[in-house]
């Protein structure tokens, strides 16, 4: 690539750069640390095709600058995770809102597709969720306790096995976009597609109501979870397959870390619907108006924290919305 043609494709996020240095205050690490990585990048880029450079000691410079701020910025541990969660969390989510539109966008479509060919075929359920899960639901509801499925093990011991089944399947799902975010896609489909035909089965069986309310009882937080993490791997599978203006690698190193970011931020979520549903959801004789109210008490802590604190984040942090 010729010097020139490598300045200009580039001068509009050295100057970027340069900003950031002057409002280094209003720049959360993790952003700084990225905009560190495009430098350096850069950096290497010149030393190696242009060493004696004007473009090349540029660069140095500011690398250098952006190196001695990266560990000034560094915080006590405490304030860093208070941080984490007030800002960095909020302001990633904003970043990577159209993931979550897409993300969310694909999992009601598959719900959808469940539903559908539930109602098309009844023994489709028994593909999705397997025959011993149906038969022994259908036993469940022979004996009058069709939730009865949630209260099959210790409180303690389902409380773990649930939690951490729920956290591996927000990795997996985020580590999928390693193979582009078709990857990510698919198992969202999948995901959706059990959830709408297991709603649908109850359906047939006039368990709507019953049904809602013990499966959105911890399932609010669960799927929700599972649509974020669904976005943090739909945002590292976009750097990969739409760098932009970065090269290809530094792009999707950028969409992983910020992918790695949201999905670690969907930790403390599962383990509360892990709790609700190994404590809670098996208690189908609690007040329908309690357990509605627990039902949008999670539906409005995700909507608050997923998409109305990021825009108050970034309003207030003086960007501009797009």
């Amino acid at each position: 690539m010729k010097e020139v043609t490598f300045i200009r494709q580039n001068i509009d996020k050295w100057h970027e750069a340069e900003a950031t240095v002057e409002s280094i205050a209003e720049v959360q690490p993790m952003d700084l640390a990225d905009v560190y990585l495009d430098i350096t990048s850069d950096l290497a880029f010149a030393q190696t095709h242009y060493p004696n450079s004007k473009i090349t000691r540029y660069l140095n410079n500011l690398a250098s600058a952006l190196h001695n701020e990266v560990y000034r910025s560094r915080r006590q541990p405490w304030s860093r995770l208070l941080t984490f969660w007030s800002h960095e969390m909020p302001l990633t989510m904003w970043e990577a809102r159209r993931e979550l539109l897409l993300s969310f966008i694909i999992f009601v479509v598959s719900a959808a597709v469940g539903m559908l060919s539930q109602l098309l075929d009844p023994e489709f359920c028994r593909i999705i969720l397997g025959d011993r899960y149906v038969d022994m639901t259908l036993q469940n509801i022979a004996n009058g306790t069709p939730m009865a499925v949630y209260d099959g093990n210790p409180e303690d011991a389902m409380f773990g096995m649930i939690t951490l089944n729920n956290v591996k399947v927000s990795f997996f799902v985020f580590a999928l976009g390693v193979f582009t975010s078709v990857g990510t896609g698919f198992l969202l489909f999948q995901n959706g597609v059990m959830l709408g035909s297991f709603q649908t089965f109850f359906a047939q069986h006039g368990l709507v109501w019953e049904s809602a309310l013990a499966v959105w009882l911890h399932g609010t937080l669960e799927i929700s979870a599972i649509i974020v993490a669904g976005a943090a791997g739909i945002a590292m599978g976009n750097g990969w397959l739409f760098p932009g203006t970065y090269p290809r690698l530094t792009s999707f190193r950028r969409g992983a870390r910020r992918g790695l970011k949201i999905v670690i931020g969907t930790v403390p979520v599962f383990i509360l619907a892990g709790f609700i549903e190994s404590f809670a959801t098996r208690h189908v004789e609690w007040p329908a108006a309690l357990r509605l109210l627990i039902i949008l008490s999670s539906l409005t802590f995700v909507i608050y924290y997923y998409i109305i604190l990021p825009r108050k984040r970034i309003n207030h942090n003086g960007k501009t919305n797009d």
